[in-house]
């Protein structure tokens, strides 16, 4: 599991959800319609303290973490998020990871 997230990512984050750093956005697998990783979820980011640790990173006093159930989304993937300049909105793309023998 690798997930990155860049400078613009964590700034988007600041001025969308308007809050007193430190904080802390849990990123999660939210069933909708159809996603680019798996078929039927897309990821989603809500604000909230982490109760079941599975991954974090901090960044410009955000702490982005996943819980341990929802550590599934994430294995065998990199995922990078960024902002799409045009649109101004979070970017999201998985990279499956290679599996060599």
């Amino acid at each position: 599991m690798f997930i990155s997230i860049d400078e613009k990512a964590s700034l988007w984050f600041s001025k969308e959800f308007d809050i007193i750093k430190p904080f802390s956005i849990r990123m999660f697998p939210q069933y909708a319609g159809f996603g680019a990783k798996h078929k039927g979820y897309s990821l989603a980011f809500s604000a909230e303290q982490p109760a079941n640790l599975g991954f974090k990173k901090e960044l410009n006093g955000i702490t982005f973490f996943v819980e341990g159930n929802d550590v599934w989304f994430f294995e065998e993937t990199e995922t990078y998020l960024s902002v799409d300049d045009r649109l101004e909105e979070i970017h999201v793309i998985y990279k499956e990871k290679s599996t060599q023998h």
